[in-house]
């Protein structure tokens, strides 16, 4: 309940998670069917970088700022995040952010639906302000793990799920791995994004290996670091575990991860991206 995304608005995580998330849903686009999203730790779905909270850490300067000034030479696959956040700014001057919840909705369509689940009541005041009128939104004041049992499977076949926690709670890897074995279970079709901080390398490698453990439907993990995982109190990197990633999605990777990591680590950044559980082709 105390954390606030504002101090970290446009940072290199969300640059990262970000960039991936949008070429999902631009993914989910190229068919006609409807779609549901669902973000379960929505915050209050936009940023004012030019607000006190954000200023203090000044962390949207190492991430979105430095993105946009070598815009020039970014990939082709990163258009729909950064054509995004440059509507947010139309003077041309960076002084918005938008968060998961204001991407998601800009790149959806008429026909689309996204459910917006958040704890904190003054980022639910927030996004009823912003978004309440939107009739293909809905806005829930409730816990984003439990958002996962109450909103799903949807009506809709098709769709994604964001699980992006502020990692508050000691336990917060097991709580995602419980997450995850739910939401197989309950929309096994459906796309899913789970943001993990790459602080030590050893919590993160327990994490994705109790993934693959587990089994199930076709499993990347995309990764982005700054620097070698090596001091467990320091952000490190940005991961992302996609499960059933749509197709296209690991080409794009392969054109924007490359970019990213040497606009916004020049020195030590790197990428991967890693297959937990291979694609499942059946049996003859």
């Amino acid at each position: 309940m105390n954390y606030r995304h504002a101090y970290h608005a446009g940072n290199v995580a969300d640059v990262h998670k970000h960039a991936v998330l949008a070429q999902v849903v631009t993914a989910l686009t190229r068919k006609e069917t409807p779609f549901f999203a669902l973000d379960t730790h929505a915050g209050c779905g936009g940023y004012l970088l030019t607000a006190d909270a954000a200023q203090r850490t000044g962390e949207f300067k190492a991430g979105i700022a430095r993105i946009l000034d070598q815009e020039a030479t970014a990939p082709a696959a990163l258009a729909p995040y950064l054509e995004t956040v440059r509507r947010f700014n139309p003077d041309g001057e960076l002084t918005r952010y938008p968060g998961s919840p204001e991407l998601i909705r800009t790149l959806m369509r008429p026909q689309d639906r996204l459910a917006l689940a958040e704890l904190h009541p003054e980022d639910v005041r927030t996004l009823r302000r912003t978004c309440g009128a939107d009739r293909r939104i809905g806005i829930h004041h409730m816990d984003g793990y439990l958002a996962v049992k109450a909103l799903l499977p949807p009506q809709e076949r098709r769709g994604l799920v964001l699980i992006d926690p502020p990692f508050e709670q000691t336990d917060e890897f097991s709580r995602l791995l419980t997450a995850l074995g739910r939401l197989r279970r309950r929309w096994p079709q459906g796309i899913l994004l789970l943001w993990y901080p790459i602080k030590g390398a050893a919590p993160v490698e327990q994490f994705l290996a109790a993934i693959t453990a587990e089994g199930g439907s076709e499993t990347l993990a995309v990764e982005l670091l700054l620097r070698p995982p090596v001091d467990p109190f320091r952000l490190n990197g940005s991961g992302l575990v996609v499960v059933n990633p749509p197709w296209g999605l690991e080409a794009a990777l392969a054109e924007t991860l490359p970019w990213l990591a040497s606009v916004l680590a020049p020195e030590q950044g790197t990428h991967r991206v890693r297959r937990l559980i291979a694609e499942q082709t059946g049996t003859p």
